[in-house]
């Protein structure tokens, strides 16, 4: 190829490379002025945002938005109206020493300093003092600046020609920054322009002197040189500074995709420094710090509120000795009136232990994670398996069973002495319950889920209630110990109809079972929460229950009953599941008279069409 072919091609690239970087550090900008806008674990609608420390990386990204070229340029300005300034000088000095200047030497610094300072102060013409990156603009900011220098210290090195004072020296700083802003073609040109007027004027000078030529010839060597240094160390610059800026746009965007994770974990996530100020938290943080709804955004101290006790002095005591236990420990928060939430609290250090930082900067991460959520999900794999275990031993049972209820009858056909009847009854009344157990394991066995329909929730739960209120012979209205409080209007769900009336009168059976009988000792509410749920509760004034049994309650096989099968909270879950709701015991504060709480969260659906079906696991 072509060396010059080569050089043009070079020269294309890193005008590219400086448009590119343009473009890029623009678009760097706006991305880091809309971070600044969000905090990292909450929307910027929160007053004070959630992640001060790293607002100040925000503003550092925003700081850098000047490009090194841009940097380059307003010193060459700058530096161009001091020269002015100092040529302007330079002629008085002369004058008032006696020593006589051409008028056109004092009239070509005037004008060049007159320019010079122009272009550095005043707001319209500044835009010239910015990296170029269309050609007319690189036109323009060519002849603005290099052309003017080559221009106006050409004039002054020519009709200084026989003087002891040597304007020749200035050309180099054209020469360098065509290097630096001008692609390679521009700077070599500009510098063999300069070139040919150093020799030209040796030439008119010198006549024929042959030293005189050689040193013309020699600084214009040097010129070449320092050009081309430039313009390398331009080309470099200009690569580095773009992959430094690809690099600060991934990390960007790698911390956008980190906060988007952060905010939707069910763990909570605490940033805390060495003063134990908390410097970030998602919403899950917030939620578990308080009784009801979620605590204010970060910043805030972690003794703010006499519940954190024992979470403060658990995060002073790992940061104090800078180690913790992997599997994390069990904190209690007290929110008065009985209330109380146990957390388990695990610490993962930012530094290494030893190393010594600000009290301001963040020091570990607190994950903090509901021990009840954490014992649920585990009972949850246990009994997966379990259940798949149970379905199978369930089909098994049936065809014996038949066969023994087939032959209980059979003998019940003959007559019998009344002993042998008393004994084939409890035949019969056992073989039954082992047909009912049966039947509702293998309601919940693993297998075909029939796809999910909208019904009507407030309908369905009115009739099952006034339905079940009958069956246990409950009178109507206030003296009644079931109270309702239902949705006047419809509001669809994705339910079976069936299932959420078994449901129902489970949660119903239980809680009349414990209540004390009173009007209104029983509770049961239906209400909208929010576009995407609907929360069916059921309430009653029965004793607390005991956390050992609160443990087990959706546990298969689990019952304090002597003849209880303990599959009926078990079955209400997996029916619940199935249809992606979800059920939960909530014990409320002493001071309430309905203390037990058991709430159904439904999917909300449009009761015209069929219900959506499930997301995949």
């Amino acid at each position: 190829m072509d060396p010059r072919e080569a050089d043009r091609r070079r020269g294309d690239r890193r005008q590219g490379d400086r448009r590119s970087n343009g473009r890029r550090a623009e678009d760097h900008d706006a991305a880091a002025a809309d971070a600044a806008e969000a905090s990292w674990f909450g929307s910027s609608a929160q007053p004070g945002g959630d992640s001060r420390f790293l607002d100040r990386e925000v503003h550092r990204l925003r700081s850098a938005q000047d490009t090194a070229f841009g940097r380059v340029v307003r010193a060459y300005v700058a530096a161009r109206a001091a020269i002015g300034l100092s040529l302007v000088a330079v002629q008085g000095i002369s004058a008032w020493t006696g020593t006589r200047q051409p008028e056109w030497a004092v009239l070509v610094a005037l004008a060049y300093a007159a320019q010079a300072i122009s272009l550095w102060l005043l707001p319209r013409l500044r835009a010239l003092a910015e990296p170029a990156r269309l050609g007319s603009q690189r036109r323009l900011q060519w002849l603005s600046t290099i052309g003017v220098d080559v221009l106006a210290f050409s004039l002054l090195h020519v009709l200084e020609v026989g003087v002891s004072f040597n304007f020749a020296a200035l050309l180099v700083l054209p020469v360098l920054m065509a290097g630096v802003l001008m692609s390679r073609v521009r700077a070599l040109g500009t510098t063999a322009a300069v070139t040919l007027l150093l020799l030209l004027t040796a030439w008119r000078g010198g006549g024929d002197s042959p030293t005189v030529m050689l040193q013309s010839g020699l600084a214009g060597l040097g010129l070449f040189v320092i050009a081309l240094l430039a313009s390398e160390l331009a080309g470099r610059l200009s690569r580095e500074e773009l992959a430094a800026r690809e690099s600060l746009e991934l990390a960007r965007q790698q911390a956008q995709l980190n906060r988007l994770v952060i905010e939707e974990m069910a763990d909570g996530v605490l940033v805390v420094d060495r003063a134990l100020q908390v410097r970030a938290a998602n919403p899950a943080a917030r939620a578990l710090l308080v009784d009801q709804g979620l605590s204010p955004p970060a910043p805030f101290a972690l003794d703010r509120l006499p519940a954190w006790a024992t979470l403060w002095q658990a995060a002073q005591q790992a940061l104090a000795s800078g180690q913790w236990p992997e599997a994390g420990q069990d904190v209690v928060l007290a929110f008065g009136q009985g209330h109380t939430r146990t957390l388990r609290l695990r610490v993962r250090f930012m530094r290494p232990r030893g190393v010594e930082v600000a009290s301001s900067e963040p020091a570990a991460v607190l994950l903090l994670e509901d021990l009840r959520t954490l014992q649920a999900r585990i009972r949850q794999e246990k009994l997966a398996a379990m259940g798949r275990v149970s379905a199978g031993i369930a089909h098994e049972i049936r065809n014996p069973l038949a066969a023994i209820a087939q032959a209980n009858a059979l003998l019940l056909e003959d007559p019998l002495q009344p002993a042998q009847q008393q004994l084939a009854a409890i035949v019969a009344d056992n073989v039954q319950r082992l047909k009912r157990l049966v039947d509702d394991v293998m309601e919940v066995a693993p297998g075909a889920v029939s796809p999910p329909q909208a019904m009507d929730a407030a309908t369905a739960v009115a009739q099952a209630a006034a339905d079940w209120a009958r069956t246990q012979g409950l009178p109507m209205g206030p003296p009644s110990a079931l109270r309702s409080e239902l949705h006047p209007a419809p509001l669809g769900v994705a339910f079976d109809p069936e299932h959420l009336r078994r449901v129902l009168v489970n949660l119903l059976d239980n809680a009349l079972r414990h209540a004390s009988g009173e009007p209104g000792s029983v509770f049961l509410r239906l209400t909208p929460q929010g576009e995407a749920t609907v929360m069916l509760s059921v309430l009653s004034d029965g004793p607390p229950i005991a956390p050992e049994v609160e443990r087990r309650l959706f546990e298969p096989f689990s019952s304090t009953r002597s003849r209880g099968t303990g599959l009926g909270l078990y079955i209400c879950r997996e029916l619940c599941e199935r249809h992606g709701a979800s059920i939960e015991y909530l014990p409320l504060p002493a001071a309430e008279r309905l203390r037990n709480e058991f709430t159904v969260r439904l999917r909300r659906v449009p009761l015209s069409g069929p219900a959506p079906a499930l997301p995949l696991a």
